[in-house]
């Protein structure tokens, strides 16, 4: 033993969780946790560990979820006791429901200092009990206990990928709370630890189910569903319908349109069987289809609740597709409508000819033509077209839970691009937090490529702090592009648009506001550009950077 038991605790925690396999750890400072925050920072001085430091515990949270969301690894987030802990509750219940592994821990009070008006003491085991796919409210480590914490890293990794634990749908990732209390001295020395990375740790593979051929099938890729997806699909020979969150948005099957196709009884009222992957968010007809108890829905586990929208859907781990002949005549009705609604928002090429003409007319309209386009203001549907034709496989995109994504969803086309959204619980907070962790994860590597967060203004403000990052880290290559129309206009698409009095719409749900958001660039050491057309727009995602920007674009209410 050294001159602090905590301290030989935490340096053994740090050692195990890096032994099976975590490269990150976020942390928030505090008394508390310090003997872990140090042993955390000697590893990451060792080379062992990547340590990221942010002041507010929320904004922790959410970049460990973009850490573990790129990476797939279990990202372990570190505070303080007391309020710090409550503030990673948003991430925890994101994390559980999009099915994200993460590693909480919560540094406490020992167990005679709860209960009794001790400063920065209050209730923590249990407080993630709803969201976490196991906790424990680890002994306290002291001379008698000096191994209190061993086995820990271990275990909360295996849970956090899928293992057998308390809560959750088994087999899928979500966080894991290990709650540490500690005596004074809270650090001093601790006994050296080798520090041993180990390799990467994966959810293990799980028994497909076959899906045999013969109902008519559509495959449905909600958030998160990845590439599989359309692997099914193409196996199939089935229409894929694919969220633009889904990133599985490519392939010969894409169905453009999908809601109206849907809405039509000669495909969407035919459908007898719907396979789902990932969490379908974003539409209504959707829904309505995994509600309808004559549908024979068959849904890979996702998140930390089964889907099961029309209460007789078959949970399976994996699908796979039976050999057998295709039903081409299925997949050929629905492309052939698929093919009339696809939306291309392209400019039209120059008249080359019109240009060159001799004749003032014509040339004249040519040249009024070009300008046009230059000059030609962006919208909304523009704006997620352009941000969509920039971003290409090595790039990310994250997409807020802002009107923008649903833009996004019926107009944009077919591209293999990876993409990311908090669509657990579409919560607006915490997306450029996790935008952040996602950028880091991915050029960790020192792999090329931007990572680009598409968000509305509320939920660019609901989540400011995010922007503020330590001069002594690496800086990740990040656009913020904000489509600012001063206000919650998501809400005009909902019912309280036709039933609320303006007064009221503006103050209780547009929230309307006039911050300056050059400032706040400013402010936080962001390179700030504002911009009104389509052409500009293009240039300023296409020019090279390598830092933080933030793009604003204005758009009409």
């Amino acid at each position: 033993m050294t001159d602090s038991a905590a301290s030989d605790a935490a340096a053994s925690l740090i050692a195990e969780l890096i032994a099976h396999g975590v490269r990150d750890l976020v942390l928030s400072p505090g008394s508390r946790s310090q003997a872990l925050a140090l042993a955390a920072v000697h590893a990451a001085d060792t080379g062992a560990l990547r340590v990221h430091v942010r002041i507010d515990e929320r904004v922790a949270g959410f970049t460990a979820l973009g850490l573990s969301r790129e990476t797939g690894v279990p990202t372990a987030v570190l505070c303080t006791s007391g309020t710090a802990v409550a503030n990673l509750l948003p991430a925890t219940m994101e994390a559980f429901h999009s099915g994200i592994p993460l590693l909480l821990l919560t540094a406490d009070r020992p167990p005679e200092l709860r209960g009794v008006g001790a400063n920065q003491a209050t209730v923590q085991p249990g407080m993630f009990a709803a969201w976490v796919r196991a906790e424990l409210d680890a002994p306290v480590p002291d001379a008698d206990a000096p191994d209190a914490w061993a086995g820990l890293g271990a275990q909360s990794v295996a849970v956090a990928l899928g293992a057998d634990a308390e809560r959750g749908v088994p087999g899928v990732a979500g966080p894991v709370h290990l709650n540490l209390p500690s005596r004074e001295p809270l650090s001093g020395t601790a006994a050296e630890v080798p520090l041993v990375p180990g390799p990467t740790p994966r959810i293990d593979a799980q028994e497909a189910f076959i899906l045999e051929r013969g109902p008519r099938t559509v495959v449905i890729a909600g958030a998160d569903a990845g590439p599989i997806a359309e692997e099914i699909a193409h196996a199939g020979s089935w229409p894929l319908i694919a969220e633009i969150v889904s990133g599985a948005r490519f392939g010969r099957q894409i169905v453009h349109g999908y809601r109206e196709l849907l809405r039509r009884d000669e495909l969407g009222g035919r459908v007898e069987r719907a396979v789902v992957l990932g969490h379908p968010t974003l539409s209504r007809e959707v829904t309505a289809l995994l509600s309808n108890a004559a549908v024979e829905v068959v849904a890979v586990r996702h998140g930390g609740e089964e889907l099961n929208l029309n209460h007789r859907t078959r949970a399976v781990a994996s699908v796979a597709v039976a050999e057998g002949a295709a039903d081409r005549e299925w997949l050929g009705a629905w492309l052939g409508v698929s093919a009339q609604l696809a939306v291309d928002l392209s400019e039209h090429a120059p008249d080359q000819d019109g240009l060159a003409s001799t004749h003032f007319a014509a040339r004249r309209d040519a040249v009024k033509a070009e300008l046009d386009a230059v000059r030609r203001p962006l919208d909304r549907a523009l704006l997620v077209d352009s941000v969509w034709r920039a971003t290409w496989p090595h790039d990310r995109l994250m997409f807020g839970s802002s009107r923008l994504v649903r833009v996004a969803d019926g107009v944009l086309g077919g591209k293999k691009v990876p993409v990311h959204a908090n669509r657990g619980l579409a919560g607006i907070d915490g997306t450029i937090a996790t935008a952040t962790g996602i950028a880091l994860a991915s050029q960790a590597s020192g792999t090329p490529g931007i990572t680009r967060v598409l968000l509305g203004d509320l939920a660019f403000l609901h989540d400011v702090g995010a922007l503020l990052l330590p001069p002594d880290e690496p800086e990740p290559r990040l656009q913020v592009i904000v489509g600012n129309d001063g206000g919650g206009t998501i809400f005009d698409g909902l019912e309280v648009a036709g039933s609320a009095a303006k007064a009221d719409l503006d103050r209780a749900f547009y929230t309307p506001h006039a911050v300056r958001l050059e400032q706040l660039a400013i402010a936080y050491g962001w390179e700030y550009r504002r911009v009104t057309t389509r052409t500009a727009l293009d240039q300023v995602l296409t020019s090279p950077f390598g830092g933080r920007q933030l793009i604003e674009v204005p758009l009409p209410r």
